[in-house]
């Protein structure tokens, strides 16, 4: 990023915005990955279900049965392991940074079970040549997974806490000292549109913004490393009204927007805005980050809505392995 270099009258809006924050793209499709030049990218259980469907990509799920033995349901959880590290390896060919890969949601509140289940991941990665450095493990920001990354970071497995929708969330992720959070700007969005019965918010007032804007700024004004990566976007003003975010995950059909539109791109968020910013510092424990938590209504509802979703996907495509497969 160089937040100084000119922009000339035919500059897209979406090479401006590098010049402010890293661009990641937020797809397992990996031909658009190849499109848009992200630096980073990120999966889940329902992109790679979306994958795993396209003809383009069948190698890759026979690949990926062909080195599981053992009964059906044991290879069906092997596959689809080594399926997302599959997507994981074919998408880092294409990019200079990492890519982001899922723990399994159903774990989201055994603190030992995600850990294991990170690590296992990063074998699958570092067996076939990629070092781990170049590999974020997504994780549901729950007290559990976020206690289950803080031990992973100690022993240099990165992680990505995502599902994140409350400011306690976010304090409790920066103090663990995890790599990067993944605030859901458009999830939240959604919910306050539906609360409130309103078809819109004024530009200046929209809510996931807002939520992505404070973390950032209590992130930089208290000296965190952990980075903040905004995603979940439902329209590009929302991505533009984050410009300076440290990363920014974006679907394929948003960078083509943003690609397809000239302009210049502000910068929105700034350390210094966030060091003048009147954001309070929170002395968080697992009491206070429950109760925090608890009070806000719609941080319990997408949590609990995003790792059920999460879930279902992935069981979907467990049978859609199960069904390639055929009987055991």
């Amino acid at each position: 990023m160089n937040a100084d270099a000119p922009v000339s009258a035919t500059t897209s809006q979406l090479d401006a915005l590098r010049r402010h924050s890293v661009i990641v793209a937020d797809t397992g499709d990996i031909d658009a990955i190849a499109q848009f030049r992200p630096q980073d990218a990120t999966t889940n259980p329902s992109l790679i279900f979306k994958a795993a469907q396209d003809p383009r990509y069948r190698h890759l799920i026979d690949a990926a049965a062909a080195s599981a033995t053992g009964i059906l349901s044991d290879r069906i959880a092997t596959i689809g392991d080594r399926l997302f590290v599959a997507f994981g390896q074919e998408i880092l060919k294409l990019i200079p940074g990492r890519v982001s890969t899922e723990a399994d949601a159903r774990l989201s509140f055994d603190s030992a079970a995600t850990e294991a289940k990170a690590r296992h991941l990063v074998e699958l990665y570092e067996r076939a040549g990629v070092r781990r450095e170049r590999v974020l493990i997504k994780i549901a920001s729950t007290w559990e997974g976020i206690r289950a990354a803080e031990r992973l970071e100690r022993d240099g497995i990165h992680c990505n806490l995502t599902l994140l929708f409350s400011f306690a969330q976010a304090v409790a992720c920066a103090d663990a000292g995890v790599t990067l959070i993944s605030p859901f700007v458009g999830r939240i969005y959604d919910w306050y549109r539906k609360a409130r019965g309103v078809d819109d918010f004024p530009r200046e007032e929209d809510p996931g913004v807002a939520s992505v804007t404070r973390i950032y700024h209590y992130y930089k004004k208290f000296g965190y490393d952990t980075q903040v990566m905004g995603a979940s976007f439902r329209r590009t003003t929302q991505i533009l009204d984050l410009a300076g975010c440290d990363l920014l995950t974006i679907s394929p059909d948003l960078l083509q927007k943003l690609e397809a539109t000239q302009g210049e791109v502000p910068r929105r968020l700034s350390v210094e805005a966030a060091e003048a910013s009147d954001v309070a510092h929170v002395d968080m424990d697992e009491a206070l980050f429950r109760w925090m938590h608890n009070e806000d209504a719609m941080a319990t509802e997408k949590l609990a809505e995003g790792i059920r979703a999460f879930d279902a996907d992935a069981r979907k495509l467990a049978a859609l392995l199960r069904a390639r497969l055929g009987p055991a």
